[in-house]
């Protein structure tokens, strides 16, 4: 690994082999048009001012759809019905403060530097990048990091309880990646607490009026008229009715893709596809291969789980990592296990960060040590996707015995009480006493839906938002960094960028006649009656552990060229035995979960081949996406930034035909370019 100020040597051994450009076309270059020139610093508020204003009289003519509200789709909502605009919002769960933003449960970042430890709204910004392993764009970081302290005062503002210290100044911790204390908290809820305050001021718009709220109806196709993003069609998932939707613009608050490997941190309804309904209508999806794997979750414990549990990242800032150095010492109880016979392999391996080395690196760490025969935990068995079966240990140490120690278990109980209670419900174990067992699992998405600097899609009046959009982090996200994305977007980056667009209406009026909302209703009914009468032998929880498998198997944590063409070409053949040989049983017009998992798998499994085919094309590795052809002597991702130095946006060329590439190359102005080291 090089020096941390070392620049990158260019490397020519890389680029695009043969046998992955055989997956796809390119096309015409991509750029972003709407950051301003200039200083960093000023590109924000000049791009406030140059957006056009929308007057309070004509607001009340303009309607906005949001799909989602969570974080960032309600604080949107929220914003901008109190702005005056006429919003339509909609979730799949019974209410909003069900949102899977609540599982981010660590902390918030935001670069207020109260700890005087040298934090700075530019220290932020270079920490981010530098974590998605410089892949993100650098405008859209820097206003990321510009924004943060914003979200702490009006989080504030709404009654989050966050921690405090003795004085009374609000509390801070580290997360994985940094040297300094930047994220707020509230013990380990805070995802949770700031969700009811996005909930609360959502709530006061509903109120208001300015705001209808469509609990229970998933979005299940985007209206696209004469190009422009205009509606949406829903399903009542309670009564089965087809819904259309109209509006002046579309905006898109619906998470990450987690779930297309099936065992993942994310709650068990979070699907792609108002994303993949997006795409497939022009929305170009960028960096679907960066995903990332979580170090610090509950282990797998056997073949018929579903889901998987997250335990938060900031155990990590006490808790210290560890395996036996001898793989005979495994079936031992840890605390008979002598100090000097533990390897604590992330301190030893990277004693500037220690055990808060980015998750990227401490995921493939932990995997690393369990390949070698020194994980810990009962043998669990692995099924591959051709049936083989092997059994290995698939957990490491978390263990708190020594901050128990330094600050006594009443401490510990108050900074992570719920999460060790979370443990030991789950477990059976007392973490008070014997320390967690952990190992990674599919967490958070970096890819997501190509966006510009005002967070607007390919497509016209279509806007993402959060975790949906690919624009913040990279090849992958630094600790705490999520609710902040949500948050900013929501609250400071959204409205002021879709008051633009939006100053150019109110458009003309279009209703359920058009033939683009005929097209998109019929293309609706006829996937439904597919699915109904297709009289497979075969449930849609089998087709999507079977997809799951084959993601985590050659798209997981390490990838290469092989097993990614191998992948492709057992998820085609899974797609053609998907539309063959389903089995949905009950109706369309009433509450059927089977039809509604239907639709989201079948959206994974066309989105699991794109991704397959992101990390074919991409032969480097970078944060999350690790191909085993790119490494360090030591073991270490390797980028070649003279070859994919660039944002890889998709775009669906139609059914059966390879997507299209098109690039969006990043250009590093304020950053320098190095490989990235936490040693």
């Amino acid at each position: 690994m090089t020096d941390m100020t070392e620049t990158l040597t260019p490397n020519t051994t890389a680029g695009i082999t043969d046998a992955a450009r055989q997956y796809f076309s390119e096309g015409d270059p991509l750029s972003d048009t709407k950051a301003p020139a200039g200083p960093i610093s000023d590109k924000w508020n000049q791009r406030k001012f140059d957006a056009k204003l929308v007057n309070p009289a004509n607001r009340r003519k303009l309607s906005v759809i949001i799909v989602g509200t969570g974080l960032a789709g309600g604080a949107a909502a929220a914003t901008l019905g109190e702005a005056g605009y006429h919003v339509k919002a909609f979730c799949y769960q019974d209410s909003p403060r069900r949102a899977h933003s609540i599982a981010a449960q660590g902390g918030i970042n935001a670069a207020k530097n109260y700890k005087e430890d040298g934090d700075s709204t530019f220290r932020l910004f270079y920490d981010t990048v530098k974590g998605g392993d410089y892949r993100a764009r650098e405008t859209n970081v820097y206003r990321l990091a510009e924004v943060s302290a914003n979200i702490i005062d009006q989080c504030v503002a709404q009654g989050v309880p966050f921690a405090r210290e003795y004085g009374g100044l609000l509390d801070n911790r580290s997360f994985g990646g940094v040297q300094v204390s930047r994220t707020f908290y509230a013990r380990g809820q805070t995802g949770q607490q700031l969700l009811i305050g996005a909930y609360q001021a959502l709530e006061r718009q509903i109120g208001a009026g300015t705001v209808e709220m469509y609990a229970r109806h998933e979005m299940v196709e985007l209206i696209v008229v004469e190009g422009r993003a205009r509606g949406i069609i829903v399903r009542d998932m309670v009564t089965g009715e087809i819904e259309t939707h109209l509006a002046d613009a579309v905006v898109l608050a619906t998470g990450g893709y987690g779930n297309v490997f099936f065992l993942s941190t994310n709650a068990m309804g979070c699907n792609v596809t108002a994303n993949w309904r997006a795409y497939r209508k022009g929305a170009y999806f960028a960096n679907p291969c960066y995903t990332q794997i979580h170090p610090t979750c509950i282990p797998v414990h056997g073949d018929k789980q579903s889901k998987l549990t997250l335990m938060s990242e900031s155990l990590r800032n006490d808790g210290r990592i560890w395996v036996p150095k001898k793989a005979e010492d495994c079936d031992k109880d840890p605390r008979q296990i002598a100090e000097e016979d533990r390897d604590y392999y992330l301190e030893r391996i990277y004693p500037a960060f220690g055990n808060l080395v980015p998750r990227d690196i401490a995921s493939r760490q932990a995997k690393n040590m369990c390949d070698e025969g020194r994980g810990v935990g009962p043998a669990v068995v692995e099924i591959s996707p051709e049936g083989e079966e092997r059994r290995v240990r698939r957990g490491v140490y978390l263990d708190f015995a020594d901050a128990i120690e330094r600050m006594g278990e009443d401490a510990v109980r108050t900074k992570y009480g719920n999460l060790f209670d979370m443990y030991e419900r789950i477990t059976g174990e007392n973490p008070y006493k014997v320390p967690m067992r952990i190992y990674p699992a599919v967490h958070y998405t970096m890819g997501g839906l190509w966006v510009d600097y005002d967070l607007q899609s390919t497509i016209p009046g279509l806007f993402v938002t959060g975790e949906a959009n690919f624009s913040d982090h990279g090849a992958n996200r630094l600790g705490a960094s999520a609710l902040m994305q949500g948050l900013s977007d929501g609250y400071f980056v959204l409205p002021n960028t879709i008051r633009d667009y939006l100053a150019d209406g109110p458009f003309p009026k279009i209703d359920g006649n058009d033939p683009a909302v005929a097209q998109a209703r019929d293309s609706v009914f006829d996937r439904i009656e597919h699915f109904l009468n297709c009289n497979g032998t075969r449930s849609v929880d089998s087709f999507h552990k079977e997809l799951g498998q084959i993601m985590w198997e050659y798209c997981g944590m390490e990838r290469s060229e092989e097993g990614l063409m191998k992948a492709i070409g057992l998820i085609r053949e899974l797609k053609k035995e998907f539309y063959s040989n389903l089995r949905v049983l009950g109706k369309a017009d009433q509450m059927n979960q089977s039809l509604e998992k239907a639709g989201r798998v079948a959206d994974f499994i066309e989105l699991g081949e794109l991704m397959c085919i992101d990390a074919l094309h991409r032969r480097e590795s970078c944060g999350g996406h690790f191909r085993a052809e790119s490494q360090t002597e030591d073991g270490e991702a390797m980028r070649h930034d003279d070859e994919f130095l660039y944002v890889a946006a998709w775009q669906y060329a139609g059914e059966d035909q390879p997507p299209i590439l098109h690039k969006e190359d990043l250009v590093y102005e304020f950053i320098e370019l190095k490989q990235r080291s936490y040693k």
